[in-house]
């Protein structure tokens, strides 16, 4: 299954997820923030299949009576608000666990960021994305149409981590594209000092900006015995020790430096939340949701 495919349950589940900015002048009086929100006494826009949990009464029974099928009328309104989600593409985002060697970190991500645009098309917000890599971002602009989605599968699809990218050479990109009043979401491991500082100068500057460390099952339970070589896949530095001798003392250090990332960020006003491989995206999401104070 491609990390793009969301599971039935998990979409029921992003359902009842939001995400919004956290400027209180953003948001209106529904709860929902200023953006092209989706609603029925707005200008009709377009129909689409009736999905459990739509409101029965933008139903259209005519439609209904012609095509034996449940349709939705779907109406909108324009804002400039818009859900960035800036993807790392780093070297070490390819790393996979033992028990799970076909489902990389990056893939976790990829599935992250489906989630994330399946709760921007609900919204009715406008998304797009910035991949940081070793050579040039790729930039897509954000769009608000249901097409988006595919442009945005196509474009990432192909995609493999690779490289260290120069975080700090490329915040001018994210500057110039990342307005104020927009969300931004970096999804990283959160391993490169420079995508911290990246996201903490796009705090200082007035963006938005959220963060979730994307973290291996195997980085957080350490389920190493006998001796192994631990790679790192950015440096190309390898160390030959005994797993179970290390295991007290790396996850002890391991929890500090979580803990340190946490404090670092939301003391510069930057949300952050954790996930891990072997876990469904919608965790991370609703976190950074309560941390709008959202439901």
């Amino acid at each position: 299954m491609s990390p793009f495919d969301l599971p039935p349950d998990l979409r029921s589940r992003l359902r009842r997820l939001s995400l919004a900015p956290r400027s209180a002048a953003a948001l209106v009086s529904d709860g929902m923030h200023a953006s092209r929100n989706r609603g029925g006494s707005m200008e009709f826009a377009q129909y689409r299949g009736y999905e459990r949990g739509d409101d029965l009464r933008r139903i259209d029974w005519k439609l209904y009576s012609r095509s034996d099928r449940f349709f939705v009328r779907d109406a909108e309104r324009e804002s400039p608000v818009a859900i960035w989600i800036v993807l790392d593409a780093s070297a070490s985002m390819g790393q996979t666990d033992l028990a799970s060697p076909n489902w990389s970190r990056f893939d976790a991500a990829k599935r992250l960021m489906a989630a994330i645009m399946d709760i921007a098309l609900r919204q009715g917000d406008r998304f797009g994305t910035i991949v940081v890599q070793a050579d040039s971002p790729l930039v897509v602009p954000p769009s608000q149409d249901r097409r988006h989605q595919d442009r945005l599968r196509l474009a990432l699809g192909p995609l493999r981590p690779g490289g260290i990218p120069a975080w700090q050479h490329q915040l001018a990109t994210l500057g110039g594209h990342i307005a104020q009043g927009d969300v931004a979401i970096i999804v990283t491991d959160g391993f490169d000092d420079g995508c911290i500082t990246a996201a903490e100068q796009l705090s200082a500057a007035g963006r938005d900006v959220s963060l979730i460390q994307v973290l291996t099952a195997d980085e957080r339970d350490f389920p190493f015995d006998g001796s192994h070589r631990f790679r790192d896949p950015e440096l190309e530095t390898e160390i030959a020790a005994d797993g179970r001798h290390l295991r007290a003392a790396y996850l002890t250090r391991f929890a500090q430096a979580r803990a340190d990332l946490r404090a670092r960020l939301e003391g510069r006003g930057i949300r952050f939340a954790e996930h891990f491989t072997d876990q469904d995206p919608d965790g991370p999401i609703q976190a950074l949701s309560l941390a709008t104070g959202r439901p």
